[in-house]
Parts: structure tokens; C-alpha cells; sequence
């Protein structure tokens, strides 16, 4: 079976169902998480329209995760964050203002602010998550080294207010889920560690998850179109190949 479709990913959110995982969105389970629970997180880096897929196939099966949409075109879509919000998904900021103003921390704070109030007229925004940026040499979570989110409203950051000695992680970063090798900063450390080689894999051997897990989903890697699905896979091929030679830089 192809990976990386809609289909299997229809699959995969049944078999967590029928395993009796509930589901929470970000913020909930950081004021109030259930005992045996899935964090469906997606990072909205491109092709905001798969990412509308995917919320809708969570609410035809009652389930609620979290959007994180970047304030770039291809991500930033006020209809489409309407929209998500409107299946009563969470919609969070996915910040990368130290990139954009080349580690100019007191500008990437204002420029962070001014994103924040743009989406806040859309949604209510509780967390934030940072964009990766694997091609930047500034980590945007560097921005709280000297401010504070929680002054904004903020209750969470997945990268700094998880614990993940207790939920266990997996990524679909480099359109794999066992692709440490060629991720930059998408990386958490913690006691549970994972080498699923697919999603199927991830299907067939769901009983070996803990009862808490994130996933992080980038949708634009998504799709039962076999043009789009090709032409994802080659990008995110050559992509792979630059990431690994920046982190042996």
C-alpha cells in the first residue's frame, strides 16, 4: 500500500479509535489531559488545502486536533483558518520571526506580536509552535530567551511545554516517520523511542504506543492524487539530501 495518502490516513485515525485513544487538541491537554490520549498537530507549512482535507476528515469521525499556520501565502488563508475553526479544530501560530528578521530578536517580537493579532481576528490563538526553518541558521524559539509568551496569552509550545518523557513523538518530518536523520530542529528528547519505517507499520503495531502521544503532520505531504503524490515525493527527496548536508556542516 502507498504511503502518505489520505486513505491510509483514514486508516490510521481508525485504528487509534478502535484502540480507544481519545483525542485532544493542544491547548485542552495542556490544562486538562485525558489519561490515554492523541495530540494531532499539523504544521500548515504549504498547500493550506490539504490541511482542510485532513480537518474534515477528523470531524466526520468527532475528532479535534490542531492547525499551526505560518503567516506566508502559501500557508495564510483567511478563509481556510475559518473554516477549520469552524469544526471546532485549534487554530495556533506557527511562528518564525526570528528567521524572517535574521535573528533581530527585538524585531522578531514585534513582528511575532503584530502576526498574533492578525490571527487572533480569526481564532482564538492559546499556543504557538515554532517553524523549523531547516535552511535558516536561527532557532525561533530563541525569541523566548528574552520574552515571554505567557505574557501574550500563550499557554503552551509544544517544543518547551511538553514532557516528553511522558507522551511519546513521532513526525512525519522528511515524509518519514524515522527521519531524525534529516531533520533540523523537529526533534524532542525523551524516554519512548520509535523506528517506524511507515505508516502501516505505525497501524500494525499500535499496541506498543504509550497511552499519550503527539504526532506532527505536515499535510501538503499528503495526497491520493498520484500526480501531486509524485511530485511531493521527489521534492521532498532532493529536499532531504540538503538537510543532511547542513547538519553535517
Amino acid at each position: 500500500m502507498k504511503d502518505f495518502t489520505l486513505n491510509i490516513y483514514r486508516e490510521f485515525l481508525d485504528t487509534l479509535i478502535s484502540r480507544r485513544f481519545r483525542f485532544q487538541p493542544y491547548a485542552e491537554f495542556i490544562q486538562s489531559p485525558f489519561p490515554q490520549v492523541v495530540i494531532l498537530r499539523h504544521d500548515v507549512d504549504a498547500r493550506k488545502e490539504n490541511s482542510l482535507e485532513f480537518a474534515k476528515i477528523q470531524h466526520e469521525k468527532s475528532i479535534r486536533g490542531t492547525y499551526y499556520f505560518r503567516m506566508v501565502p502559501q500557508s495564510f488563508d483567511k478563509g481556510v483558518i475559518r473554516e477549520i475553526a469552524s469544526m471546532g479544530h485549534e487554530i495556533g501560530y506557527h511562528y518564525e520571526t526570528m528567521d524572517v528578521t535574521g535573528g533581530d530578536i527585538d524585531k522578531a517580537y514585534n513582528e511575532f506580536c503584530k502576526n498574533l493579532e492578525i490571527l487572533r481576528e480569526l481564532a482564538p490563538i492559546q499556543t504557538i509552535c515554532m517553524h523549523g526553518s531547516p535552511r535558516s541558521p536561527h532557532d525561533n524559539r530563541l525569541l523566548w530567551e528574552k520574552y515571554g509568551y505567557r505574557d501574550l496569552g500563550i499557554i503552551g509550545e509544544p517544543y518547551l511545554d511538553t514532557d516528553f518523557e511522558e507522551v511519546g513523538y513521532l513526525t512525519d518530518t522528511g515524509r518519514r516517520w524515522n527521519g531524525s536523520s534529516v531533520s533540523i530542529r523537529d526533534k524532542v528528547s525523551g524516554k519512548h523511542i520509535f523506528n517506524f519505517r511507515n505508516t502501516q507499520e505505525i497501524i500494525e503495531q499500535v499496541d506498543k504506543l504509550p497511552a499519550r502521544m503527539m504526532f506532527t503532520f505536515h499535510p501538503q505531504r499528503w495526497s491520493d492524487h498520484p500526480v501531486a503524490w509524485t511530485r511531493e515525493l521527489i521534492m521532498q527527496n532532493v529536499k532531504n539530501q540538503v538537510k543532511r548536508f547542513l547538519i553535517k556542516k
